[in-house]
């Protein structure tokens, strides 16, 4: 259960997709004019991501992995008995996740088309753009170059990582609706000022890591100063002994 909250807050916060790796930077632009549109390309985006995600997972267990074709002859347990063992499908993971995130996205228009024509007509060409969103497409590659080990995890990976960029794009579209009345120097209007704030958040999401990773290195300096102070109390036990020996002899 830990695991999946740091999993979670650390996908959110520390490794956001915008301000971290600044993935999605065109749409993240494009759409963040008014904060009605910025809402329905996230909600989008944290759909797609939270379906893509898992299915690529298995995908990659598999099908993709060397040794992973192992359970088409029942030898999934002990993948070297099998004599699929010697199978690398990786070379086609870019293939098969664009073509798993191309349909979802497909399936995300049509619902969009069907149920809310006045935010497809908003979203525009950014809706269908979501399928060569390099954020969709880094979420699946992330999610196998980290090696996530179970698909609760990728599910959980995939929601956190669509409601991270969701943040983002709902943030920085309020934040310009709220500029276009303010005062700002007429060279930085407009994606000046933009990029400005953008690494301002990013700089304040930045600051998050501390709160996954600063607990660790108190126990590690803890865990230092204990392993220095250990043979000093060892060695005054010595020689307080040594010292005791020599005043009884002395005695005698």
């Amino acid at each position: 259960m830990l695991e999946h909250i740091e999993l979670f807050f650390k996908s959110i916060f520390v490794d956001n997709m915008v301000f971290a790796y600044f993935l999605g930077m065109c749409s993240y632009l494009a759409v963040s004019k008014k904060v009605s549109t910025a809402v329905g390309l996230g909600a989008a985006v944290i759909f797609v991501l939270m379906v893509t995600v898992p299915l690529n997972w298995f995908l990659d267990q598999y099908i993709l992995q060397e040794g992973a074709l192992a359970w088409l002859d029942g030898n999934r347990e002990t993948p070297e008995l099998s004599k699929y063992a010697d199978y690398d499908l990786s070379f086609l993971s870019f293939i098969l996740f664009i073509a798993t995130i191309a349909t979802m996205v497909q399936l995300v228009e049509i619902i969009v088309e069907k149920f809310s024509p006045s935010l497809y007509n908003s979203l525009g060409i950014f809706l269908p753009l979501i399928a060569v969103n390099c954020a969709i497409l880094g979420g699946s590659l992330f999610m196998q170059s980290r090696e996530i080990e179970t698909a609760g995890l990728a599910l959980n990976y995939g929601i956190s990582s669509g409601i991270g960029w969701f943040i983002a794009i709902v943030a920085i579209a309020a934040i310009r609706e709220k500029i276009r009345y303010s005062n700002v120097p007429a060279p930085l209007r407009g994606l000046g000022i933009t990029f400005i704030i953008t690494g301002l958040m990013a700089s304040g999401f930045m600051s998050f890591g501390g709160m996954l990773t600063g607990g660790d290195e108190e126990t590690t300096k803890t865990d230092a100063v204990k392993t220095v102070e250990t043979p000093v109390e060892e060695n005054k036990i010595e020689s307080d002994n040594e010292t005791a020996q020599v005043v009884v002899s002395e005695n005698n």
